[in-house]
């Protein structure tokens, strides 16, 4: 029975197209016996190499189908294994097809052959629909109506691919298929109603490739930028110099790490990072960047276990030698990806040890007391599937975090999902649409702090090699797009998807402050290292610690909203700095440059104490100064010989009397809890200077409240 159905269904292909299969038997090329011979020679040296290169790809499908859920055929990267062979046949079997046409089998293996090369080409889907039309059943494994359904799923032609993948689970069921097989036929008409769906409610995004200047014939992926899009870290498989090892598994170059800056809106080339981050025998990728830019995260695979992430800071203009992380982090399996949130506390990892749900799940780790990562856990559902999930971004709000997943959701392969912290718990994933996601694998998503722009590679037609760098902006909600000279978007291999990116997206205000600048001394101007604290003055908490760059003093430091800030900036020799932020939880997206000058500790240096509060209208000391207070108690006591007068302004509202008389209340409450604190007396004098000593306009708010302010000037040393 199964074999008339066979018969019928080639027949009815053969009569619907006009077309029949044309075997290669000399009988069917009369009077062309020479160019047949050769024809015939082409087809059986090609199909030497195409029938290894298959036996490469089954054997690594058949190693990957033995990890924890990982189904045949799922993962994406590996449509290329047995690419060296391919790539050898291709022009062997075309020029036979050239003599020969009509004969499915060869149609087949250049389109199969095509296909795991380069999917989204159109010759790839011509050759594909030809094998089928002439003989359905020319693959005796049966993958044509699989391949050509999962070829039509990445043309985004949705229908055609359901209905061929209706057709390979029919032959499945037919032909006794193993239930993996019905799970990935399952999911992958799955991801076909998704892209249906998707793609009827397009975002309005533009696309575009970032240019050969970062990206080239190779594949170029993984990019991380720090919040300020100052700098962009990415992975490249290139030729960079004669005489490069290449990897014996693939034949390709092996990864390395590449860096380039942006200067006044465009960014510069992009830079082999060298030694000590590269290495010429072994495998680097990016795995991740802090939000200043200073740490830099590395995936190295020195050829034993799965992988691990290594570690590396920016001082001044080197990195140092990477190192690797905890055994907290790492394992004896593959840890890739990571991300850490904006206090440098608690860090997102990507693995696939045991003890996930899937093939590569996101745990985390925080840290201890002792500033020690401690022991990771799987951050569970929703956000961890029987899937896989990879490329953690996390923006520095506290709270928003994107990755990739296979999961439940996806148009194909890894598609871009958001995520947001509340109350200790991940929402469900949201899908960031069409078409920022395609039906082909879309990962290393890493978006600026403003959330307007993001990065991330793929695969597109039209580019400069296997995979490129392309730079997402999103826009908001208005009627017609807006082009703006700083993006440069008009690239016309995207205008087809610029022109259905017509719905409009809803851009939420990213509640995010960075604030940033070049800390330098006062007097020399010269570039400092300094610390920079960042304190929580409601709880009186230290959030976190970061430091300036040692050679050229600059600091980026991020503030989520809805908090009362107090920073501070020291350095040894120097008196500190302090600042006040008190951003509302309603507080958009800002940017805030801040250069700091510091002083030495000399005679006659004044100290201005953002962070000393009091009540309305009274001299009673708010719980939010005790930080600011206590960074006082240690300079004087670090330097015993110290004396110093505290002193108190306000602003020109209220009269002179009354204001000097305020100041003068508040001076002495600093005074008298210094001295609470263990200060001898008669090294503090308290003064109000009330109104006398504006340092600003007091025709406006802003200006009022800079003159509002308490501050210590060194008496003597």
């Amino acid at each position: 029975m199964k074999k008339i159905f066979l018969i019928l269904f080639t027949a009815c292909f053969a009569g619907l197209f006009g077309q029949k299969d044309v075997p290669f038997e000399k009988e069917n090329f009369p009077n062309k016996k020479d160019e047949f011979k050769d024809a015939r020679r082409n087809f059986k040296d090609g199909k030497e190499f195409w029938d290894k290169g298959l036996e490469e790809y089954n054997f690594t499908l058949n190693s990957v189908s033995t990890e924890v859920n990982m189904m045949p055929c799922s993962r994406r990267e590996y449509l290329h294994a047995g690419a060296p062979n391919f790539e050898a046949a291709m022009p062997l079997l075309e020029k036979a097809q050239a003599f020969n046409p009509d004969n499915a089998l060869l149609n087949w293996m250049i389109g199969f052959a095509k296909f795991h090369l380069k999917p989204q080409s159109e010759e790839c889907l011509k050759y594909l629909e030809k094998s089928i039309q002439l003989n359905p059943t020319a693959d005796i494994q049966g993958q044509q109506p699989y391949i050509l359904a999962w070829c039509y799923q990445l043309h985004y032609r949705w229908d055609d691919a359901l209905k061929y993948y209706a057709q390979y689970k029919s032959w499945l069921a037919a032909n006794k298929g193993i239930p993996m097989q019905f799970e990935d036929i399952a999911k992958k008409m799955d991801e076909c109603m998704v892209g249906k769906k998707l793609m009827a409610t397009p975002q309005r995004a533009f696309i575009d490739n970032m240019g050969p200047h970062i990206n080239s014939p190779y594949p170029d992926y993984s990019a991380y930028i720090s919040t300020d899009e100052g700098t962009l870290i990415f992975t490249s498989r290139r030729k960079y110099k004669d005489a490069q090892k290449k990897d014996d598994g693939d034949a390709g170059f092996f990864e390395d790490l590449y860096v380039c800056t942006k200067t006044n809106g465009e960014w510069s080339d992009a830079k082999n990072m060298g030694e000590p981050i590269n290495e010429e025998q072994y495998h680097e990728a990016t795995a991740g960047l802090s939000p200043d830019g200073t740490s830099l995260y590395i995936y190295e695979h020195h050829g034993k276990g799965g992988g691990d992430v290594y570690v590396s800071h920016l001082q001044g203009s080197a990195w140092s030698k990477p190192e690797k992380m905890s055994k907290n982090i790492n394992s004896d399996y593959r840890e890739t990806t990571i991300t850490e949130s904006y206090d440098g506390k608690t860090l997102y990892f990507i693995s696939n040890k045991p003890g996930g749900l899937g093939f590569g799940d996101i745990y985390s780790t925080t840290k201890d007391a002792k500033g020690n990562w401690g022991a990771s856990v799987p951050v569970g559902p929703p956000l961890n599937t029987k899937y896989a999930e990879e490329g953690l971004f996390m923006i520095p709000d506290g709270k928003t975090m994107y990755f990739s997943s296979k999961g439940p959701g996806s148009m194909g392969g890894y598609d871009i999902f958001k995520t947001v912290l509340d109350n200790g718990k991940w929402s469900v994933p949201e899908n960031l649409g069409y078409p920022v996601n395609s039906p082909d694998d879309d990962v290393y998503f890493a978006i600026s702090g403003s959330g307007r722009r993001g990065y991330y590679a793929s695969a597109k037609e039209g580019g400069y090699g296997e995979k490129d760098i392309y730079v997402i902006t999103f826009l908001g909600p208005e009627k017609h797009f807006a082009y703006s000279s700083e993006d440069n978007l008009i690239a016309s291999a995207q205008e087809a998807i610029k022109a259905k990116a017509a719905a409009a997206m809803e851009i939420k205000p990213v509640s995010l402050t960075i604030l940033k600048g070049t800390i330098t001394d006062a007097f020399t101007k010269k570039t400092l290292e300094a610390s920079i604290e960042l304190v929580d003055n409601v709880k009186n908490e230290v959030i976190a610690t970061f430091k300036s760059n040692s050679l050229t003093g600059k600091y980026l430091v991020t503030l989520p909203s809805g908090k009362n800030y107090g920073i501070a900036v020291k350095a040894e020799g120097y008196l500190f700095h302090s600042e006040n932020f008190d951003i509302p939880l309603a507080s958009g997206y800002q940017e805030v440059v801040k250069d700091v000058e510091l002083k030495n500790v000399a005679v006659g240096s004044v100290i201005v104490l953002r962070n000393i509060f009091f009540d309305f209208d009274k001299a009673t000391l708010r719980p939010e100064s005790t930080n600011e207070l206590e960074r006082l108690i240690k300079l004087l006591n670090d330097l015993p010989t110290l004396k110093i007068e505290i002193s108190s302004h306000t602003d020109a509202k209220g009269s002179d009397s009354y204001n000097m008389t305020l100041s003068q209340a508040r001076s002495e409450s600093v005074v008298n809890y210094l001295i609470g604190k263990g200060i001898a007396k008669d090294r503090l004098t308290a003064k109000g200077y009330g109104e006398t000593k504006p340092m600003d306009t007091n025709d406006t708010e802003e200006g009022r409240q800079n003159n509002r302010r308490s501050e210590f000037k060194i008496l003597s040393k």
